[in-house]
């Protein structure tokens, strides 16, 4: 059976996650491919609450994610079986219906806030990372990715901030550090720091 590896790239939100998992993945396994899956991907559906509803809901806690299906996902592509990811929109905060094939590949990079929080999820990584960035960086980032992205309004983003994002960053995020293998200080122009951590993933594959 082909040998898999999951590597898992958990931190805040906005802290350079995916921009962090894809140069990881141009610079190790250049003309290899490499399965990208995102936490994101997997928020449960709540089509059936009105948009002032779903406002209301606390994004940044496991319960709102589809755990199970992730889980799955995972153990699919680390039998080298194709994965179908649902499409999710957070412009109405439900899933589209559609879905996106995945095929497996010898590399799996999965990011997410909580990916190292979970149990479930962290126990199916064979390498952690965590991206430790300043939280104004990362307020700063999320509120010009939410208000040009997914045309969110200020009050709105500041609010989801205060009320869920943050708190839950120092509840569930931040403690789930201690899991990591590697921790990488980001922000732009780092890229010392995530050369190293390239180098560092090489030597564990090779291993």
């Amino acid at each position: 059976m082909e040998k898999v590896t999951i590597i898992i790239v958990a931190g805040g939100s906005a802290s350079g996650k995916t921009t962090v998992a894809h140069t990881i993945a141009n610079e190790i396994f250049v003309n290899k491919p490499v399965t990208h899956l995102s936490m994101d991907s997997y928020y449960k559906d709540f089509s059936d609450l009105t948009f002032e509803e779903k406002q209301l809901l606390n994004f940044d806690h496991p319960s709102s994610l589809d755990i199970e299906l992730l889980c799955k996902h995972l153990d699919d592509l680390k039998n080298f079986k194709p994965v179908e990811v649902p499409v999710y929109d957070f412009k109405t905060h439900s899933k589209t219906g559609e879905i996106i094939k995945l095929e497996p590949s010898n590399v799996v990079i999965l990011d997410g806030i909580l990916s190292l929080h979970i149990e479930e999820i962290r126990k199916r990584g064979d390498i952690k990372l965590f991206i430790r960035t300043d939280d104004d960086i990362r307020f700063i980032r999320r509120l010009l990715r939410d208000v040009n992205e997914r045309n969110r309004k200020l009050d709105d983003i500041v609010g989801q901030y205060l009320n869920t994002v943050k708190p839950m960053y120092k509840y569930f995020v931040e403690p789930s550090i201690d899991y990591a293998d590697l921790i990488i200080p980001y922000y732009e122009g780092n890229n010392i720091a995530i050369d190293m951590v390239a180098a560092k993933i090489s030597s564990l594959l090779k291993k």
